[in-house]
């Protein structure tokens, strides 16, 4: 069952005690790439792996589930467009964790778009210690990630 996390701000990016950055730029231009991320967020698990699931939920919130049976309930902090997409996770089935926070932060590049995804959080040291050894996955994650959502959305304007 899902347990409530602590609830954090925004702030939380830069003071977590886990924080893990990846960033890639992709051709699509920034306008697209912040509408997939805030504004399309059913079509999430159409180019993140992980994702099997994402899906508005309530004033403000999203549902998310992940490969595995991964679960959050989450709730959008900040969502300014073109430049930053910020939600913090509420609740969770993921054993360890007690705060969490991402951040997508989207820059013009050329005529593409840098983005830079900031995966804050804390939780029990067994917790911190396996998201550490993980950092790779995460990050390989991210790259398909990101690479998936330039193809779909070179796709959609072609």
């Amino acid at each position: 069952m899902a347990r409530r996390l602590r609830p954090v701000g925004t702030d939380f990016v830069e003071t977590a005690p886990l924080r893990l950055v990846f960033a890639r730029e992709v051709a699509a231009p920034v306008e697209a790439v912040f509408t997939a991320l805030a504004e399309d967020v059913s079509g999430w698990s159409e180019w993140f792996s992980a994702v099997t699931l994402a899906r508005p939920a309530g004033e403000g919130g999203r549902e998310v589930r992940l490969r595995g049976g991964t679960r959050f309930e989450e709730t959008v902090l900040v969502s300014k467009a073109p430049e930053v997409y910020t939600y913090r996770a509420d609740a969770t089935n993921a054993p360890g964790l007690r705060a969490l926070v991402e951040e997508w932060r989207l820059t013009p590049a050329g005529g593409g778009t840098r983005i830079q995804w900031t995966f804050a959080a804390d939780g029990t040291a067994v917790f911190r210690t396996a998201l550490t050894l993980g950092r790779g996955g995460l990050g390989r994650a991210f790259r398909g990630a990101v690479t998936a959502l330039d193809r779909r959305l070179a796709t959609a304007t072609a």
